[in-house]
């Protein structure tokens, strides 16, 4: 078990806040009462913002390990014969060639130069990635695990050194990983911006309420350690998040079918209590009486 795990375990034996954004589970977090909120807000959003930074460079060393190392702005999206006619030539393209050689892959997004690892760097890419990715789930709250900084450390480390492996010379300086790993990532116009919340526009919501900075965590919930709620982050201005529902996905599944069975056994009882069988011939206890006596099938009426 690596250590963040491991210490991540250990502390959800003090409060337990499982964090959300809408309706979407994040992470489990361990704190204690007498947390100021500034605190806990600002644990939060460095693991939210940390996770966010994972996946994305997740998403892009799986780019790379497919087609290579990023093209020069002005050259992504341009076909072979448009960079000729404008005679633009890539710097990097043999600066930054990945171990045991190339082999190229063209990107039909006209994104990355083509100059992909060979399979077995390939493999150490992409092993990485599902090792990071794994470590920051959102499936570590089913398993109950809580997540810290250290954990998102523990993610990036392994990320950055599987691309060194592989591009020992190191990355163009406006490949979206480097910048990512140099805290220099430019967001901006894209989707992942909007995804991001920072420290000073994060709000904390608990049972409809949002707790103030200022105050500590144990003047909303008391002085237990073991408490363990839902609490949800919210950016400034963006009103009051919907409010967690009176009973779980998963409680609701079960009393539906409850409710399922339960019909069921009804119908059953319905049709054991059904009568109609006493007007079948088997049923009538004068039937053999009446076929000794030749009484059988006859019709009364006019012919």
């Amino acid at each position: 078990m690596s250590t963040a795990r491991a210490a991540g375990e250990l502390l959800c034996d003090m409060v337990q806040l499982h964090v959300k954004r809408g309706d979407e589970s994040q992470f489990l977090l361990s704190t204690s009462v007498d947390s100021p909120l500034e605190t806990l807000i600002q644990q939060i959003t460095a693991i939210y913002n940390g996770r966010l930074k994972v996946e994305r460079i997740c998403a892009e060393i799986q780019e790379l390990a497919d087609h290579g190392v990023t093209l020069p702005p002005n050259m992504q999206g341009l076909t072979e014969e448009q960079i000729v006619e404008l005679k633009l030539k890539d710097e990097w393209e043999e600066k930054c060639v990945p171990s045991s050689g190339p082999v190229f892959k063209v990107d039909e997004m006209g994104r990355r130069n083509g100059h992909a690892p060979n399979d077995k760097m390939k493999q150490v890419l992409l092993r990485t990635v599902e090792d990071a990715k794994a470590l920051i789930s959102k499936k570590q709250v089913q398993a109950n695990v809580c997540l810290t900084a250290e954990t998102v450390k523990e993610a990036l480390d392994p990320l950055r050194g599987a691309v060194m492996i592989v591009y020992p010379m190191g990355l163009p300086p406006h490949d979206p990983i480097r910048m990512e790993f140099e805290n220099q990532e430019d967001l901006s116009g894209t989707q992942a911006s909007l995804q991001v919340i920072t420290e000073d526009e994060c709000q904390l919501w608990w049972a409809g309420k949002e707790m103030q900075r200022g105050k500590k965590l144990q003047d909303y919930i008391g002085k237990n350690e073991k408490t363990k709620l839902v609490v949800k982050i919210q950016k400034k201005g963006q009103g009051q998040p919907a409010r967690e529902p009176l009973i779980t996905e998963e409680q609701q599944k079960q009393m539906m079918m409850h409710q399922y069975r339960r019909q069921e056994e009804l119908k059953k009882l319905e049709e054991a209590d059904d009568d109609s069988y006493l007007d079948s011939q088997w049923s009538d206890r004068q039937a053999l009486r009446k076929q000794f006596q030749g009484l059988t099938n006859i019709k009364w009426g006019p012919r």
